[in-house]
């Protein structure tokens, strides 16, 4: 373990170092999590939590295009409608913990098909208009319920 003003070096996977923060283990101890969850977004299908909170950070299960009130997917739609209720739907879940879009401060956005990528970037920009968040999107062989995209997200509360 390397150990320097601002972070500590915990491991190295395939040339890759993952660092943590030490305050953010401090703020994780001290602050303990919280479950989030919005009647106004899909029901989890798995084991998981719409999002965690932690101290002033908020970690935001990926999101699909999934109506909230049947949770019914919209598998064929298209990718500009299933990216606005994907977005619509983390937007949901922040605000139920009193956070808005311009908190988020990461997304992973993970397509079915590259080729969507420009059609699916003209809806994102319009939820996130100043200061985007930073961003990496990925192509993945499938999503859950055979939906088009997928969004996961970080956001902070100042």
């Amino acid at each position: 373990m390397k150990l320097s003003s601002s972070l500590i070096t915990v491991g190295l996977l395939s040339s890759v170092t993952f660092c943590i923060l030490p305050m953010s283990i401090a703020n994780a101890q001290d602050a303990g999590k919280k479950v989030i969850l919005s009647p106004n977004a899909p029901n989890p299908i798995g084991p998981y939590s719409q999002a965690i909170q932690v101290g002033n950070t908020m970690y935001l299960a990926g999101q699909g295009a999934i109506d909230p009130k049947s949770n019914q997917p919209m598998t064929n739609a298209s990718i500009e409608d299933q990216t606005r209720r994907t977005l619509d739907n983390l937007k949901a879940v922040l605000e139920v913990a009193g956070l808005t879009m311009d908190h988020i401060v990461s997304t992973t956005v993970f397509l079915k098909d590259m080729n969507e990528f420009g059609k699916m970037n003209e809806v994102y920009a319009t939820f996130f208009k100043d200061a985007p968040p930073a961003r990496a999107t990925v192509e993945v062989a499938r999503l859950p319920r055979d939906l088009k995209v997928e969004i996961s997200a970080i956001a902070v509360r100042p």
